[in-house]
This record gives C-alpha cells, structure tokens and sequence, in this order.
C-alpha cells in the first residue's frame, strides 16, 4: 500500500506534463535535425554546388513553432545580463571568439576583462577607423553581416534568398495613413507596391542582410533620411540563418520584427529589424517606449507609434548614425524607393561591413 501511495502521485504528475514534454522534445530534436541539415547545405554551398530550394510544409513549420523559441530567448537574456567573476570572464568570451571568429582588435575595448557579462560583450563598441563610412554613395550597409539576397521588388513579393519569397505585405503591414507620414504620398495605384511608390519613373527595391553571432550587432543608418513611423509585430523567434530562410516561406513574416518607414531624397525607406531565435530584445535608441519579446502577445497583432505626432518633423536620421542593436545578431531588411537607374554593387552570399556602399545611382 505505502508503494501505491508512494508512486500514484509521480505517475499522474507524469500524464498531465507529458503533452508538453513530448511537444518540446520533439520540436527541439527537429529543430536540432534542421541545424545539421543546414551545416551540410552551406558545406555543399562552400563547394560550388547548386542546392535545390526544398519548402517547408505546414506540419514542418507548425512543429517547429512548438519550440518555445520566446521563453528561451528571454531566459537566453537574463543569462546574459549576469555579472562573471572576473576570473571567468576571459576564458567564456575567448571561448566565444574562438567559435564565431570575432575580431577583438576592431573593438573600442579589446580588453575581455572590461566586459562584466555577455550582454556587454555582444553589444560592443568598435573603433571609429575600423568602419568607415563611404562618402561617395548615398546608401550604405547599416549593419556588418551576409548579403542574402537584394533587387527590384517584382509582383508585391520579397526574396529572403534565392527562389524563396514572402508577402510585401505581409512584412511591412498595411499601408500607412498620409496623415502619418511626412512626404506627400502618390495617388492608390492597383497594387501594395505601387502604392509604396510616391515617384513616377522610381522602383522599390529591397536588401537583405544577416547578421550572425559573431558580427558587429549594433545598425545605423543606411542613408539620409528621416523616420515617421514605428510598427511592432510580435511573434515567433525561429532562426533566420540562411538555411532555414532557404526552408521556411515567408519566415520574417513568421518572426516579430521592427518596421521604421519614412522619406529620404527619392521617396519611400524603410529599415526592418528582424528578431531570432535568441535575439528577442531589439533596441532602437530613439523609442524609449518599443519593447520586444513580451511574455505574452495576439497572433497576428502588432502596434503603431508614430513619430509626427509628437515631433512634427519626424526623427532625422544620417547616414552611418546609430540607430539601434540587437543582443545576438539577427537579420536587417532594407525596402527602398529609388529611380530606375539604381544599381546594386553586391553578390548574393559576400560579407559586407557597415559603412560600405550598397549600390549606386
């Protein structure tokens, strides 16, 4: 009797937790399989092989999604934010030099034992000289990082990389009001893209860039121009590594992200930052009241600030200003108005570094 006793309560704790068990176990080790899948696609990629694009299914996508990816990443965070002994501070973040391939000579502060925790140590400063920022081309990279992909935008679709697309707007959200925004807007045209469009003659174009553990984590300003509107989605965190972006259609629609619209000389910008897996926390310096990876959000939900109401003239923005960061690295999407004669100087795949030039006109 004493062994029923000591065993009936174990066992009905059991059942009740095992849904959620089985749920996570089984999402984590996928989740786990997609990795190693995505080591072998950037080997074969490395060789000069063609890969076959491969869509996830609804299933796929779903079990994925079961991977509570945004209680991680802010359990990933507070873990961060914890002070190291100073004796330990070395050996964890050589360990991590060692594994991303950090250059901490392009550091404003090489010296590892400055940094009190990892939070510290991703969001590091570099040195004014490492990154300078081209004078020349009125658009530059905000951010260091992979190009994934860039070019027109065709048919209200975006390319994360090749042959794999997503919504325009699905992304950006609905149109914004032009009472929120601070240039003249151009009369409905038949599609989303084209009212994007304030200019006749111009084109909307769109850039790509991934920014992965060991880059530089905070963004600046790719151009000059001035921010009139903030939009918030929350959503999941999967990873927007290049393979699960090559798996997963539509994954920056999936994912909460920060969309920043507004003007520069030629008409539409807008600067998106895309949360991930790990990276719940994205910080733009001038919207104290953005906050990200929230316990609990609406599917489907997002919120909009807009920068007019209480500064009539928006925020102003210069090229190669910082603009905001992120505590791991995570994905920058650029759309853009500009004439017909805007021409990208960039390869799908090269790395790139802030301050150098994305295309000219």
């Amino acid at each position: 009797t004493d062994r029923k006793k000591l065993h009936t309560a174990p066992v009905g704790q059991v059942f009740r937790l095992r849904p959620f068990h089985v749920l996570v176990a089984t999402g984590g080790g996928y989740a786990g399989y997609r990795k190693y899948e995505d080591y072998k696609l950037e080997q074969l990629e490395k060789r000069g092989i063609e890969v076959p694009v491969k869509l996830a299914s609804e299933w796929e996508v779903a079990l994925y999604k079961s991977v509570p990816t945004r209680l991680l990443s802010r359990a990933w965070g507070r873990l961060n934010q914890v002070e190291l002994p100073t004796w330990l501070r070395k050996p964890v973040y050589s360990l991590y030099i060692w594994t991303f391939g950090v250059n901490m000579k392009e550091a404003a502060v090489e010296d590892l034992h400055h940094y009190r925790n990892l939070s510290e140590f991703f969001r590091r400063k570099l040195k004014p000289q490492v990154r300078p920022v081209c004078c020349v081309h009125s658009v530059i990279s905000p951010s260091d990082g992979k190009i994934l992909n860039f070019g027109q935008v065709k048919n209200c679709e975006v390319e994360q990389v090749k042959g794999v697309t997503y919504s325009l707007e699905s992304f950006l959200g609905p149109r914004i009001s032009t009472e929120e925004m601070h240039f003249s807007q151009a009369p409905p045209g038949n599609s989303f893209q084209q009212q994007l469009v304030t200019k006749e003659g111009n084109e909307l174009y769109h850039c790509v860039i991934y920014l992965a553990p060991g880059d530089y984590h905070c963004f600046h300003s790719p151009t000059d121009w001035t921010v009139s509107h903030r939009r918030h989605f929350p959503g999941s965190l999967m990873s927007v590594n290049p393979g699960v972006a090559r798996w997963i259609k539509e994954l920056f629609c999936h994912n909460e992200r920060v969309v920043l619209t507004g003007d520069w000389k030629h008409g539409f910008f807008s600067l998106t930052a895309v949360g991930a897996t790990n990276v719940g926390s994205i910080r733009i310096y001038f919207d104290q009241d953005l906050h990200t990876n929230s316990p609990s959000y609406s599917k489907g939900s997002y919120n909009d600030f807009s920068f007019i109401s209480n500064n009539k003239e928006g925020i102003p923005m210069r090229k190669g200003e910082h603009l905001g960061e992120f505590n791991l690295g995570s994905t920058i999407v650029l759309i853009f108005e500009a004439p017909k004669d805007f021409k990208f100087n960039l390869k799908a795949g090269q790395k790139i570094r802030f301050g150098e030039a994305l295309g000219t006109l």
